[in-house]
């Protein structure tokens, strides 16, 4: 369909009809949990935690989701239901998408060679939303992972099927403003003063990462902040050619930042050709204001 998308009553009704079918029916893992997959993980996200080496190894919890993919091209379990849901949405307008959020609840720990399947069920339709992106419905599934036939967790992932905003050229030049909620306020707080701020758990001393309300080391909820020095280097990188978004100049680098704390952040890197970025390169902190309203932390290329 073209134009204004459909928004009344009875189309509604049809979407909220979803509500309860199966999304994916029997899904089964296409791995055993495993040391290799458990190993790139933990050195990806950073996480040294000897729960997750040695004899006793549990695989990290918010790895539920990872063990449920099947891949880029590989979407066998995936119901008709759910795919004629995506459909409606897409007839009607709402073809843009983005994931919005994702929430896990865990039962047990998932350990090497145990095997998983799972079940997924369309939980919600919401009502017809308006966003800065544009008008749409947020659709919310929710994944139940088993390990060797015993419950081990819950996997809800929400998101968000519109019909983007048309906006003045001006304003769709403006860079995405980040989500600020209660868990990173305070990060967004000490960038606006010009301090990149590191949370500290109070009880362990663990500084950690991006913000989260508790230190995944050792449990605590209780923390303070250290502010970062400035000097990182780049840990890893990715050249961005594509898509091409009016706020954005591709070719250009974005970074993940390891930090002289020791932590990772992920960040533009400028000053420097985005072809001459290198693993291992030094950089600097740096805050660059975009707009009257927008200051973000950036990394400066040190050449020699």
């Amino acid at each position: 369909m073209n134009g204004e998308p459909e928004v009344h009553e009875e189309f509604e009704a049809r979407l909220k009809a979803y509500e309860g079918r199966p999304a994916a029916a029997t899904g089964v893992g296409r791995d055993p949990v495993n040391e290799p997959m458990i190993r790139h993980w933990c050195e990806a996200m950073g996480d040294t935690s000897p729960a997750y080496t040695g004899p006793d190894a549990i695989a990290p919890p918010t790895m539920l989701q990872a063990w449920t993919m099947a891949g880029l091209t590989r979407r066998p379990d995936r119901t008709a239901a759910y795919d004629e849901l995506l459909t409606l949405l897409d007839e009607s307008g709402h073809h843009a998408v983005v994931a919005t959020d994702c929430e896990q609840e865990y039962l047990r720990p998932l350990r090497p060679g145990d095997e998983i399947t799972f079940d997924s069920v369309i939980e919600s339709v919401s009502g017809r939303k308006t966003t800065k992106l544009g008008a749409g419905y947020f659709v919310t599934t929710r994944t139940d992972v088993r390990a060797s036939g015993e419950p081990a967790g819950t996997h809800r992932f929400r998101i968000l099927k519109y019909a983007p905003a048309h906006r003045p050229s001006k304003q769709a030049e403006r860079r995405p403003r980040p989500v600020v909620n209660r868990d990173n306020a305070g990060f967004w707080e000490g960038v606006a003063r010009h301090a990149l701020l590191i949370q500290r758990c109070t009880a362990c001393t663990t500084l950690r990462f991006p913000w989260l309300p508790g230190c995944g080391t050792c449990g605590s909820p209780d923390w303070d902040t250290v502010e970062a020095s400035g000097e990182g280097t780049v840990y890893s990188y990715v050249v961005m050619h594509h898509p091409p978004f009016p706020a954005f100049e591709p070719p250009y680098a974005v970074g993940l930042i390891e930090l002289a704390e020791g932590v990772r952040i992920v960040s533009n890197v400028v000053g420097v050709p985005h072809d001459k970025v290198r693993i291992g390169m030094p950089v600097r902190l740096e805050f660059r204001r975009y707009d009257d309203e927008l200051v973000l932390p950036v990394f400066q290329g040190v050449t020699p």
